[in-house]
């Protein structure tokens, strides 16, 4: 199973929470970013692409799925999380939300206002890669965004829900996991063939990371 997430968009480096908003395109970065997937995927034996159903994702995929020659087929379960009354709001302004303070250390106890809760999230997503597993027929590349990725990943690794603002899925990148009969084997997270974020970057590079308290997880995923 590998796990892309969409690449950089309009509202990961407008600092806004998109969830499931219409209009989230792709941006200049973003659009190269996908560009540069179909390269790095060149060769990497895939039988099957599935992408949550929303712009972003789909957009991503496109060269992607070209340069493989395969369909993309749409699985509502990858979809992004329905943060509710959240959705569309600027991260600076949630980051003040008492249920923020949850997300951070108790997402499992996280249900967002008007919207569905975190650990439906990681139902709907692992349920969705139980029944891809069990179908068999080789490798299958998801795409879906960061919270949703990141239920999978710390289910697969044997975390609690409530650990999964530990791991990190910056956008286009590439997490892999092998499963199995015994057990699921992770083999890559976050792989973004960049080593660029290690460094120090200026403030004005990321306004989402920026706006929320040292320390805390972004709702929704980095702007990479």
């Amino acid at each position: 199973m590998i796990l892309l997430r969409h690449a950089r968009s309009t509202a990961n480096v407008a600092g806004v929470l998109a969830g499931r908003s219409t209009g989230v395109v792709l941006d200049e970065k973003g659009a190269g970013q996908a560009a540069d997937l179909a390269q790095r995927m060149a060769g990497v034996h895939v039988t099957q692409i599935v992408s949550s159903p929303l712009t972003r994702c789909q957009q991503t995929l496109a060269p992607v799925a070209a340069a493989l020659g395969l369909p993309v087929e749409i699985d509502e379960r990858f979809s992004e999380v329905d943060y509710g009354t959240w959705t569309g709001r600027p991260l600076k302004d949630l980051a003040g939300e008492d249920l923020w303070r949850i997300v951070q250390a108790r997402p499992s106890a996280a249900v967002f206002p008007e919207g569905e809760g975190l650990a439906e999230v990681s139902a709907r997503a692992v349920a969705a890669v139980a029944e891809l597993v069990a179908a068999g027929g080789g490798p299958v590349l998801v795409c879906s965004h960061g919270d949703v990725i990141k239920a999978i990943l710390a289910d697969a690794l044997g975390m609690h829900l409530d650990s999964f603002q530990r791991i990190n899925v910056n956008p286009a990148s590439l997490s892999v996991v092998r499963y199995s009969s015994m057990r699921p084997m992770v083999d890559r997270i976050n792989d973004t063939a960049d080593l660029s974020a290690l460094l120090p970057p200026p403030a004005t590079d990321h306004p989402v990371t920026a706006a929320v308290p040292a320390g805390d997880a972004v709702v929704g995923g980095s702007t990479g």
